[in-house]
């Protein structure tokens, strides 16, 4: 199975899959395909960053049974932008864009490093937008909440994409 079909027939039945059935799909990917399956994580409560739970323990089984990301590329709804941006920062900040949560969470850091010239590969890979390079947004709670729990080491170069609005 390609990684098209892959993505797609994810997308047609993720609901009903299970992780056993999600890293069989993935392992019957071509070797020559280094490609990653794409993952679509809601964060739900920024809680789960410092918390466990039945969220946080899925997110750490499929961390578990995929292979480890050379870099990790959020794409959150946190991050509204007039034009398309992509960090570009070699560290980036842990953004706590929330308010009305207990201080443990506003403590609470991710500090991943950037990859600046991941950042602008991955500019250029857009052929219908300009993407363009960021030095300031850092990962919002949509990105780290989740990263938190699935890479607590941080040590995945983390970069985060806006979404122009």
């Amino acid at each position: 199975m390609n990684r098209s079909d892959f993505i797609k027939y994810t997308l047609t039945t993720a609901g009903a899959m299970s992780l056993t059935t999600l890293n069989t799909l993935a392992e019957s990917l071509s070797e020559q395909d280094t490609k990653m399956p794409v993952l679509f994580i809601g964060h739900g409560s920024p809680m789960n960053a410092i918390e466990e739970n039945e969220f946080t323990r899925g997110w750490q089984a499929v961390a578990k049974q995929i292979q480890r990301p050379k870099a990790i590329l959020f794409v959150s709804a946190h991050w509204l932008t007039r034009g398309t941006f992509v960090t570009g920062m070699q560290h980036p900040e842990t953004i706590h864009d929330f308010g009305g949560f207990p201080q443990e969470l506003f403590a609470a850091q991710y500090p991943a490093p950037g990859n600046p010239e991941l950042a602008k590969e991955v500019a250029g890979l857009f052929t219908t937008t300009k993407v363009e390079l960021d030095e300031k947004w850092g990962l919002d709670h949509g990105a780290w909440s989740v990263a938190k729990p699935m890479y607590p080491e941080a040590n995945i170069p983390t970069l985060q994409l806006s979404i122009d609005y």
